[in-house]
């Protein structure tokens, strides 16, 4: 499920019909992305109080520059024994070396989609560049590559399992899957939490989801006010 449904489904509904497809033989297992800790909570208990199938996986995102999760998602995954496989673990580009201050706009599909997260010259994208700066230093400190040090950040943290990526070329392939092979030791991960302080996410564009309540004035204001 990608997003949650509307405020008016029920989940117990479509946990429900979701079930009937895993009986049936023609599903394996039921999956959530982008949802928020009390709705993965509410998932769990209604696959116990009202016999359905319960989600196994969890798909946040997940990187570098949107560590909003790291709050309160990953750690209900944990307690709820949830898998925990993050999209965008490259910020959508943004921890490539892409993005970098001074440097033309690159071109990008994505850029064409979503304009507001990719635009090196927006307010929103500021601080995100600031960080990039600082983190390609940090990297090369260390030794490694800025995608290195990306894919390792997402992968040090307990609670996933193994992220999603997203490369084009046989060489992409390569440099991403050898990241497994650098794991970061205390002292990055500590610099990473001063250049992106834990639970921070730099662009509320990047956090994948809004919450009704915020972008339907009818979610949060009364019938006749």
């Amino acid at each position: 499920m990608h997003r949650p449904e509307e405020e008016d489904t029920d989940f117990d509904e479509t946990l429900g019909t979701l079930s009937d497809l895993v009986r049936q033989g023609k599903v394996r297992y039921l999956g959530t992305s982008t949802f928020p800790p009390s709705r993965i909570v509410e998932g769990q208990w209604t696959a116990e109080k009202r016999g359905r199938e319960r989600v196994v996986p969890e798909q946040p995102p997940y990187s570098i520059l949107t560590r909003g999760v790291e709050a309160e998602v990953l750690p209900v995954a944990q307690r709820y024994g949830l898998a925990v496989i993050p999209w965008s673990p490259l910020a959508g580009g943004w921890l490539t070396g892409r993005y970098r201050t001074g440097r033309p706009q690159p071109e990008s599909s994505r850029a064409a989609r979503q304009p507001g997260r990719f635009d090196v010259d927006s307010a929103e994208s500021a601080a995100k560049l600031e960080a990039v700066e600082a983190l390609a230093v940090l990297a090369e400190q260390a030794g490694i590559t800025l995608i290195e040090l990306a894919l390792n950040f997402v992968l040090a943290h307990p609670a996933v399992t193994a992220p999603i990526i997203g490369p084009r070329t046989l060489s992409q392939l390569e440099e991403q899957l050898g990241a497994a092979d650098s794991p970061l030791p205390p002292d990055v991960l500590d610099e990473i939490d001063k250049i992106v302080p834990p639970g921070t996410t730099l662009s509320a564009r990047d956090a994948g989801y809004v919450p009704p309540g915020l972008h339907d004035t009818t979610a949060r204001r009364r019938i006749g006010n």
